[in-house]
């Protein structure tokens, strides 16, 4: 199961022979720095990069590649090295990207031998930093960690060194600059860009089977994922970033790739967009998709294929609007080239030449922008069919709350696969919207975020419905995830020192879908916080001893855990603070989850001590908010909260459902 990684959230690492796998879209130099427990590195023989690539247990490439793959083996390192630092560089002087906010978000992958992914982690925020420390792999209890960290440096390498504390940084500096320019030297052209021939959204035939058709999806990811991110990401690798538009001709012609000779053949030097004849005639228009099926992806079941399949919605959708908005800036900036080519001739600034320079310019520029949007609403036609036919076939844990598969609930027998959290558009089709769906069990927790800042809508809603909003979506979230679990295997606590919530819990309370009261009070907050952490010392103990669960007090719930949080931090003191921090951070991999309903700035006393807290969980809003990013292209999602609607008891009969299934299961 691979853990989707956001800055400063750790992940245990299963092994000590391992690869990262950096994915940049631009070719960037990658290296390590070896640090002891302090976190200071004690000299530049404690640096691998490209001009020394090599020390025991690590290994990283001679050269700046859009693509690396780094050798580890922790168990090799010297026994003084704690922590192993993965860097990022873009090369300078070479006249690329001077900054990694000018490019696509890197990737990076933890690997087992094999290929497995362990973790992964896609950079998102960076903007005039040319060096970051992407990730570092520690030691913890004689066991390996990975943290995602993405600390970025404006002052390049330089900066990044000296942060570390390696001697002379300026310098060595300097060497990993003049190997990577050496290596750059001796690097070939990158590859073009795939063809259409390649793209799920332009197929010129109906799938033979829903079990053989196309569709793969990456990751992510996600608006990430906003990818996450997230984001909005899945758990599989994420596909390639998407390659840029390739611009047309200064003529306005389309570009043309010269024919490959065959083998053993003369060599053609002929400029691919130089016309030496008369252009072909126009070539017949493509062949229309077929039409969309549900379940058009691979997988062994239908709910695979239709996860499949709406993981492979939400790429189309990122990479059409992707291609329109490249498009678009190709267009405009060109058109810019030009008009300020006729205003730097003075013969050209005034009388009619001049104006009918700008007036060809503005055409040239609206008819390639039109030409754009006609292919994106070709394509966001194509996708609307699609998702108009594969909603009405969703299960229930993918479906809206106004599905009509509701109507017919029964409590499961087993765990589906993933789980829908809300929708997710992009501005340019607002009301295509993509199921936003996160696996199980959960991989990280869930921040139900009150607060009034950072959203236009959140802005304009009153802060008393706000908060109420927030707990209703709370609430929401985890009526869906007691749903879709077999009776007995989903536990939930609620903590709401103040009371504050019990309307908006009376759902939770009224059918007995709870395990106890909401705790209330500094003491009910200690009492739930002791008896989750006890439940995650135990589960790690039995974990790293190689017990099975008969070896756990027979007291032990060993089911999954999801623990609510309302009001923070009031109730909450300086040990209450760190255990939920501890939570957060460690109980995932143990089964025990957290879902906090609160706004920031309300646990703004502690300081900056609660910013990993923030960022280990996913934020989800209760009101609209564009503020996901997918790990491909950056795109800033919009999403949006599950509504139940109004006057509905679907809510209160799913739950009712629930309770009764986990009373005959105690029987």
């Amino acid at each position: 199961m691979t853990a989707e990684l956001v800055r400063g959230q750790n992940h245990p690492l299963p092994g000590t022979r391992l690869e990262v796998r950096v994915s940049s879209g631009v070719p960037v130099a990658v290296g390590a720095t070896l640090s002891g427990a302090d976190g200071t590195v004690t000299g530049a023989d404690r640096v691998v990069h490209p001009g020394a690539p090599s020390l025991p247990g690590v290994e990283v490439s001679r050269q700046a590649a859009a693509e690396h793959r780094l050798a580890l083996d922790l168990g090799a390192v010297a026994a003084d090295v704690h922590r192993v630092a993965v860097l990022l560089a873009l090369p300078e002087g070479t006249g690329g990207p001077g900054r990694f906010g000018a490019v696509a978000a890197p990737f990076v992958a933890v690997t087992a031998l094999d290929g497995t992914e362990i973790a992964t982690y896609t950079l998102t925020g960076l903007d005039t930093e040319s060096a970051v420390v992407a990730v570092e792999l520690y030691r913890r209890q004689d066991a390996w960690k990975v943290r995602a960290v993405g600390q970025g440096y404006a002052g390049g390498l330089t900066a990044l060194l000296q942060d570390q504390g390696v001697p002379g940084a300026a310098a060595l500096a300097a060497a990993v600059r003049d190997a990577v320019t050496r290596g750059l030297d001796r690097s070939v052209a990158t590859p073009p860009p795939r063809t259409e021939d390649g793209d799920r959204l332009r197929r010129t035939a109906p799938p033979l089977a829903p079990a053989a058709a196309s569709g793969t999806p990456q990751p992510s990811s996600g608006p990430q994922p906003p990818h996450t991110p997230a984001p909005v990401a899945p758990d599989t690798a994420p596909p390639p970033p998407v390659a840029p538009a390739v611009p047309p001709a200064p003529d306005g012609t389309p570009p043309q790739a010269a024919a490959p000779a065959p083998p053993g053949g003369p060599i053609d030097y002929t400029h691919p967009r130089r016309r030496t004849s008369a252009p072909p005639p126009p070539s017949a228009p493509p062949a229309q998709p077929g039409a969309p099926v549900a379940g058009d992806a691979s997988g062994w079941t239908m709910e695979e294929r239709l996860y499949n399949q709406v993981w492979g919605m939400f790429e189309d959708l990122a990479r059409t609007t992707a291609a329109y908005r490249s498009a678009v800036d190709f267009a405009e900036s060109r058109m810019e080239r030009e008009l300020d080519s006729v205003l730097s001739d003075p013969r050209s600034r005034i009388g009619t030449a001049g104006d009918a320079a700008r007036a060809e310019a503005r055409a040239r520029c609206e008819e390639l922008t039109g030409k754009a949007r006609e292919a994106l609403d070709r394509d966001l036609a194509q996708l609307t069919a699609e998702s108009e036919v594969v909603e009405p076939a969703l299960p229930v844990a993918f479906a809206r709350w106004d599905h009509p598969v509701w109507h017919a609930y029964r409590v499961p027998m087993e765990i589906p696969m993933a789980l829908r959290l809300g929708d997710l558009h992009l501005p340019e089709r607002p009301e295509l919207r993509i199921p936003m769906l996160i696996r199980l069990p959960l991989e990280r927790g869930l921040w139900v975020d009150s607060g009034r800042r950072g959203s236009e809508r959140a802005l304009m809603t009153d802060e008393g419905r706000l908060r109420r909003l927030a707990l209703d979506t709370a609430v929401a979230h985890a009526a869906r995830l007691l749903a879709v679990y077999p009776p007995g295997d989903f536990t939930v606590h609620v903590i709401d020192p103040a009371g504050s919530g019990a309307a908006a819990f009376a759902p939770l309370t009224a059918s007995g879908v709870l395990a106890e009261p909401p705790a209330t009070g500094a003491g009910g907050v200690a009492t739930v916080l002791a008896r989750l952490t006890r439940r995650v010392d135990l589960v790690q103990m039995a974990l790293r001893g190689g017990a099975g669960t008969d070896a756990l007090p027979p007291d032990l719930d060993t089911a999954e855990q999801l623990l609510i949080v309302n009001d923070f931090p009031h109730g909450f003191d300086d040990r209450a603070v760190t255990q939920l921090r501890y939570l957060a951070d460690e109980g995932p991999a143990v089964g025990v989850h957290l879902m906090m309903v609160a706004g920031r700035e309300d646990a703004s006393a502690y300081g900056p001590v609660l910013d990993p807290l923030w960022r280990s969980l996913l934020r989800v809003t209760p009101v609209p908010d564009d503020h996901l990013a997918d790990p491909w292209v950056g795109h800033a999602w919009t999403y949006e909260p599950p509504r139940i609607p109004e006057g509905s008891e679907v809510l209160h009969r799913v739950l009712a459902n629930v309770a009764e299934a986990r009373r005959d299961w105690r029987r």
